[in-house]
């Protein structure tokens, strides 16, 4: 039997009572944070009798440290930079300001570049960086303004005014988030306190902002209790998996960037690769970051985006790059693809919703931390009216939604509100309604496009079968040659991942017998080939009374990089993802 990792009930839990409490220590919650400190700063300043105080304000992380669970390409359009730290370049840790740009069509063995770039895909002006180490380096200026980060920390659950099963619990109008419960920790794999147990604390606040990255935990629950998404707008998302490598000089110049489009994903999938060259090595090479995005809406149940990645750097345009180099880090991320029109809610009693947690990205541009960075920053300045009032009530905190109408936000993102979903029926179709929509301003020749969530578009397997025995390199797990392409277990291990082995698994299965049998026949347990650390593996184990070995679903949790995939995809809806004893998973360092 298989315990999975809850807050432990009946316990005394401490508390702590405060103003604000940030969730999540991305770009997001972390510019959150910093405007914030500078709006008590302005004010403190110019009324000196009546301050503010910084001290009920801190921000959650559950990475060790800032940045370590950070990872993105990563291209930075610095315009939100600029309005919160003006002169910020002259400090921040920017790897290379875009010097030139190439997108490119791939088939099986050729490839063909285009003759123009699209304007979305022009890049002059943004620059390359380490989100690991910008994060970091902002996490620095909040520290600096007096705000606390609260490191190891995870957000578990979150405290409401009325439970779930009162009427009041569940309706956004009157339901109000108090805070949020951090992890528990030194809790055993059964669910028992170990010598070194903590209880999590009740972080009890007048405002709880949510910023923890896509399908966040505590976002995630709170989106489905209050219904706060359109279900003819379900959210869409993609999984990056990025590698880091140290290649000979002379190949991609530093501030070069190169997109893809097609093989080795056929007409009927979305996504592309990237390579952006990042600097010069001690050594006398070039840092590169290469990656491939695979969107999580394809039919064939049997698609690998790992593979999909490895088989991509095998093909001659990869190649001739990346041969002779090495491999430095692996990453794997989940990014939110549906854009305006799947924005949940975005504010409520007592809550903020920001960055990827709130569909803050233009999949047009590839492009969503200058996003976070505004929203974190609008969210801050609700969060400084409703501190001087005292009135954090929906009411008051839908001054944060209107900021985010009134900037500049939705003039980037309403135009492109219909792009991804344009690409619903395959990359061609996807190429010329894009078109239409770059002529019409982000209109159609209709009415704005409906989508559902992309698990339901997998297929079952029986409905495949006429595809006949077809080798096409995205489906099943790559092998690698271990010099230009890897198996995944050695990819996590370049991931730097490490979890606590004795702890309950923070992969919740509401029924692993669905796994076992009614998965197996309809989908042939897809999760063994879009989680991109190997954390699922159908395991041949005895079958008493029968001859023929049965297979059974085993969790390797401690592979786990956190990117949330399974938790996306999975065709039943029943894999949760929570977090692990805070601390835990990938370490993103550089990356």
């Amino acid at each position: 039997m298989i315990t999975f990792r809850k807050p432990l009930e009946g316990i005394d839990r401490p508390q702590m009572e405060l103003d604000v409490v940030i969730i999540g220590g991305g770009p997001a919650g972390m510019a959150c944070a910093l405007r914030l400190a500078q709006l008590i700063d302005a004010h403190n300043a110019a009324h000196p009798g009546a301050p503010l105080s910084k001290e009920g304000i801190c921000v959650l992380e559950k990475s060790r440290e800032p940045g370590q669970h950070c990872l993105s390409g990563a291209l930075l359009d610095p315009r939100s930079m600029r309005e919160l730290l003006p002169g910020f370049e002259k400090e921040a840790p920017l790897d290379a300001e875009v010097i030139k740009e190439s997108v490119w069509f791939l088939s099986k063995t050729g490839q063909r570049k285009f003759p123009i770039v699209p304007p979305p895909l022009r890049d002059h002006g943004n620059y390359v960086i380490s989100i690991n180490r910008f994060v970091k380096w902002l996490a620095q200026k909040v520290e600096e303004a007096g705000i606390t980060i609260f490191t190891g920390f995870a957000g578990s659950e979150l405290l409401f005014e009325h439970n779930a099963h009162q009427t009041a619990g569940r309706d956004p109008e009157i339901a109000r988030v108090t805070g949020v419960r951090t992890d528990d920790k030194g809790v055993d794999r059964n669910g028992q306190p170990k010598a070194n147990f903590e209880p999590g604390y009740d972080l009890r606040a007048r405002i709880t902002i949510l910023a923890e990255g896509t399908r966040g935990n505590c976002a995630k629950q709170l989106i489905e209790r209050l219904g706060l998404e359109d279900p003819h707008h379900a959210q869409t998302y993609g999984i990056g998996i990025k590698e880091l490598w140290e290649i000979p000089s002379g190949r991609v110049a530093k501030g070069e960037v190169l997109y893809t489009l097609g093989y080795p994903l056929t007409s009927k999938e979305y996504g592309g690769a990237w390579i952006y060259g990042t600097g010069d090595t001690e050594s006398g090479g070039t840092l590169v970051s290469v990656g491939y995005v695979t969107g999580l809406d394809y039919e064939d149940p049997r698609t690998d985006p790992h593979h999909v990645f490895q088989a991509f750097k095998e093909h001659p345009f990869a190649r001739r790059l990346l041969e002779g180099g090495k491999m430095i880090r692996y990453g794997a991320k989940t990014l939110p693809y549906g854009g305006w029109l799947t924005m949940p809610r975005i504010y409520g009693n007592g809550w903020m919703l920001l960055g990827d947690s709130a569909s803050f990205l233009n999949s047009q541009r590839l492009k969503g931390i200058h996003l976070a960075i505004k929203s974190g920053m609008l969210a801050a300045e609700t969060a400084f009216d409703a501190l001087l009032s005292g009135d954090s009530s929906a009411g008051t905190l839908s001054e944060y939604k209107a900021s985010v109408d009134a900037s500049w936000i939705r003039e980037e993102l309403y135009p492109v509100r219909n792009f991804h979903q344009g690409f619903e029926h395959g990359l061609m179709e996807g190429l010329i309604k894009a078109g239409v929509q770059q002529v019409l301003h982000g209109s159609n020749l209709g009415p704005d496009f409906t989508n559902e969530a992309g698990y339901r578009r997998m297929r079952e397997i029986d409905s495949l079968s006429f595809w006949g025995d077809r080798r096409d390199p995205f489906l099943g797990n790559a092998k690698g040659d271990g010099v230009l392409a890897f198996n995944r277990l050695t990819d996590v291990y370049h991931s730097g991942t490490r979890h606590e082995d004795d702890q309950p698994t923070h992969l919740v299965i509401r029924s692993l017998d669905i796994c076992n049998t009614t998965c197996t026949k309809q989908y042939g347990n897809p999760c063994q080939y879009f989680c991109p650390a190997a954390v699922y593996e159908m395991v041949e184990t005895a079958n008493p009374g029968n001859s023929t070995p049965k297979k059974e679903l085993h969790i390797h949790f401690a592979n786990c990089v956190h990117c949330k995939t399974c938790d996306i995809m999975d065709p039943y809806q029943i894999v949760n993802w929570v977090p692990p004893e805070g601390g835990g998973g990938p370490n993103y360092d550089g990356m």
